[in-house]
């Protein structure tokens, strides 16, 4: 598989977040942000498209970045890895770039980081994108439910039985089916005792963030801003029914169902996806 490696690193108030830039140094700034339980890997194909298009005025200065508790990032026993915690590290790099509006893209539970950053604390974006978001109860597959009951239970598992039943979790998130180089990739940083921990640590805490979710979306019909809501329509994770509700939600809201994807959307269907963001940002100028 391609080559995905975050150069920089920055010392949150939650531990060290690795991130990089790609594109245009005079772009447009554009932040992509991942959920759970991924990590930037999953923005890789998008990123390199909208910094290569041949059509300059929507070519973007993309920045990436893994979350505390995820990917490349710092991952200990003692962090918050709550939506609004999250939120708090996002508005805190948008500080340390130097970003004042954005164009913002969110996908799973970072589009509920998005939507708090914004809504919550104020940070101003130019365009929000939010593909397959978490933004509105329920979401979650069963076997989300289920670890998130018996946390530690699921904890104490052998390595080779979690590393076999995390591959089968991250496997539904997808439509058409991912790639073993992929599924490597995916799944790799949650392996070994302190890659385990972390992953049951930071589904267990998705479960806990309802009442995050509650307080946000109040402020969602405040919105003002071209906000696009993209979805898989194969998404078994958050359906695409939670899309439309959320679209209906933010005034002006547009959404696209992209066909033949899944809840991994920037896996599943990258072009349909970069083609959308295009069209998206394109109409900003």
């Amino acid at each position: 598989m391609d080559e995905w490696t975050l150069r920089n690193s920055y010392e949150s108030s939650l531990g060290e977040v690795r991130w990089d830039r790609l594109g245009d140094p005079g772009g447009q700034p554009l932040v992509l942000l991942h959920g759970t339980p991924f990590s930037s890997l999953i923005w890789r194909h998008v990123a390199r498209a909208l910094t290569t298009t041949p059509r300059p005025a929507v070519r973007r200065l993309v920045y990436v970045f893994d979350m505390p508790g995820y990917g490349t990032s710092a991952m200990t026993e003692a962090q918050d890895l709550s939506l609004d915690a999250l939120a708090g590290v996002f508005a805190e790099l948008i500080d340390h770039w130097g970003l004042t509006s954005p164009d913002v893209v969110a996908h799973d539970s970072g589009g509920a980081v998005a939507l708090g950053a914004h809504v919550d604390r104020g940070v101003p974006y130019r365009r929000l994108a939010l593909v397959d978001a978490v933004s509105l109860p329920p979401w979650g597959s069963e076997f989300f439910a289920l670890v998130g009951e018996h946390t530690e239970i699921f904890r104490r598992l052998p390595g080779p039985l979690h590393r076999a039943m995390l591959r089968e979790y991250v496997i539904t998130a997808s439509s058409p089916g991912l790639r073993p180089d992929v599924l490597d990739a995916l799944t790799a940083p949650w392996l070994g005792a302190d890659g385990q921990a972390a992953f049951y640590r930071q589904l267990a805490q998705r479960r806990a963030d309802l009442t995050y979710i509650d307080r946000i979306r109040d402020g969602y019909p405040a919105i003002d801003l071209p906000v696009l809501v993209c979805w898989g329509a194969d998404d078994s994770w958050v359906p695409a029914e939670r899309g439309r509700e959320l679209a209906a939600l933010i005034p002006g809201a547009e959404p696209h169902l992209i066909d033949g994807a899944g809840h991994l959307l920037p896996e599943d269907r990258p072009a349909e996806l970069t083609a959308a963001l295009l069209t998206f940002l394109d109409a900003a100028h």
